[in-house]
């Protein structure tokens, strides 16, 4: 490919010495704490997601990664509450359009006697004032 360049010298700016790798200690991540405190609420995550049956059994630190678990189940947990809320209200409002249909009620009907309302009520402030 290129004459004349030995590789080793055009690739030491990409590949570390083992001097330099040693040098640098490896520096953990500041959220990996191998103890965290939880706080009350925290604690109610940990108990609704099912980590530990009673309050008691909770120890005194809990690991990041146990919590964000924790946070996770609970989002999913949430997540599965709304789309089941969600198809119930659905049906509940086919339901009740069903149950419209049969008194013969729609929104076009209403409109229509709303306006022949307005229309009397219009007609007698008109007549009543001489």
């Amino acid at each position: 490919m290129t004459k004349g360049v030995d590789l080793k010298i055009s690739r030491r700016l990409c590949i570390k010495s083992p001097e330099e790798s040693q040098l640098k200690p490896k520096s953990r991540s500041p959220l990996r704490v191998p103890g965290h405190k939880p706080t009350d609420w925290e604690k109610r995550f940990l108990l609704w997601a099912g980590h530990f049956k009673k309050p008691e059994d909770i120890p005194e630190t809990v690991s990041i990664e146990t919590i964000r678990a924790a946070k996770t189940t609970l989002r999913v947990k949430f997540s599965y509450v709304m789309i089941a809320l969600t198809i119930v209200g659905c049906i509940a409002m086919v339901i009740r359009g069903k149950q419209a249909v049969k008194k013969h009620e729609s929104l076009a009907s209403i409109n229509l006697e709303k306006k022949a309302q307005w229309r009397d009520e219009g007609a007698q402030s008109v007549s009543a004032k001489p």
